[in-house]
């Protein structure tokens, strides 16, 4: 008695995190799920984002530097961003002192400017959404992490509910019956995500610990006299002198800062780490190196918050990855449905009733729906003001 008691009452657990936070949960985890191709989603719906690959080499970072402000005289350059696959075009992030940067795209072969764009864009709302709701991020970032601790509770009553799982991997779903296929495939589906679920409750759960104070000690970069941007041979002096203090470094990005110089971010001999990890910063009045990072060096604390982000969003391994924590996102997200859809399917058939099953379901979620709702439309009305000045 004791075993069935204790597995009911991870059945009660289960379904009450699966049903009454299903709203709010297939939110997070479908903007989640599509966030890791944002990027390209943008590309799709953004001309100028698009560039036909070419054999002959890339332009040098200071044309496309100087590109970028040719086409924003009048404002200042804050970052050019390398493309992230052969057909995008290069990105630069120019602002004008208020408000939101404007995007700038560039041909990485021709350094001929393809086109402008606002801030707003998919990856914007995706992002902003998937984190915070479009609120602040301290209120925000713990709303949307606290799911971490219930998708802990909901993998671990999963398993314990599910009586000899590992038998269930290769268990083709039955057919006959709605509420037995249904359940089939939740579990099915449950079985193959355990690795995923496992990775986005642990990165989620570190989010959490960050927001609350326990983020890891980011290093202070040393001041250096404001002066002039470069862009052209200037700038491609300084990318020469970077790859000569971190030979490894593969550019990615490169901030135009004015208290802390030019800084070349990318990837170097550290693996699974974000592009800020590696660092050369170079002060464009000396031409002098006067800070170099190297993810080699990260104590665990730093090393555990640098590979939270490649982790969770899947990004570390270009397409390949991405495509694979794409599908596995989007099998979570069935299974949050599909969770709701057998809870409804068993109250009607225990009830005999003829109301129909989302009505249940609506039914049983009591005001937790109504918290659901709210905090979708909340984060739809407040996108304009969050990621306004979209072009």
């Amino acid at each position: 008695m004791r075993v069935k008691k204790g597995r009911s009452l991870w059945w009660v657990v289960h379904s009450w995190i699966g049903l009454k936070l299903s709203i709010f949960l297939t939110f997070i985890l479908a903007t989640g799920t599509f966030a890791v191709f944002a990027h390209e989603i943008d590309w799709l719906a953004t001309p100028a984002m698009r560039v036909s690959p070419r054999s002959e080499p890339v332009a040098s970072w200071g044309a496309l530097a100087q590109a970028a402000v040719r086409a924003a005289p009048d404002a200042r350059l804050q970052t050019l961003y390398a493309p992230i696959d052969p057909w995008f075009a290069v990105e630069a992030w120019v602002s004008r002192g208020k408000g939101a940067p404007e995007r700038v795209y560039v041909d990485p072969w021709t350094a001929e400017v393809t086109g402008r764009h606002g801030w707003a864009n998919v990856h914007r709302f995706l992002r902003q959404a998937h984190r915070h709701l479009m609120l602040p991020t301290k209120i925000g970032i713990p709303i949307v992490c606290s799911l971490a601790l219930l998708l802990a509770a909901s993998l671990v009553s999963g398993i314990v509910t599910y009586k000899k799982w590992w038998r269930g991997f290769f268990r083709a779903p039955r057919g006959g019956d709605g509420r037995r296929m249904t359940g089939d495939l939740h579990r099915l589906m449950g079985l193959w995500s355990l690795w995923f679920v496992a990775l986005i409750t642990l990165t989620g759960l570190w989010y959490l610990v960050e927001t609350l104070g326990g983020n890891a000690k980011v290093p202070k970069l040393p001041e250096v006299a404001a002066g002039a941007m470069p862009t052209g041979a200037a700038l491609d002096r300084l990318v020469t002198i970077a790859r000569r203090a971190d030979p490894a470094l593969d550019i990615r990005e490169i901030r135009f800062t004015s208290d802390n110089g030019v800084i070349f971010l990318g990837q170097s001999s550290a693996w699974l780490v974000r592009d800020r990890t590696n660092a050369v910063v170079v002060d464009p009045t000396t031409s002098r190196v006067v800070a170099l990072l190297d993810g080699r060096t990260l104590n665990m604390h730093q090393r555990i918050s640098e590979m939270a982000d490649p982790l969770h969003f899947g990004t570390f391994g270009g397409l390949w990855t991405k495509a694979i924590w794409f599908l596995f996102g989007a099998l979570l997200t069935a299974i949050a449905v599909t969770g709701t859809m057998i809870y409804a399917m068993r109250l009607a058939r225990s009830s005999r009733s003829e109301t129909g099953s989302m009505k249940i379901a609506w039914e049983g979620m009591g005001v937790w729906g109504y918290v659901g709702i709210a905090l979708v439309l909340l984060t739809l009305i407040l996108t304009p003001g969050a990621i306004g000045g979209a072009s």
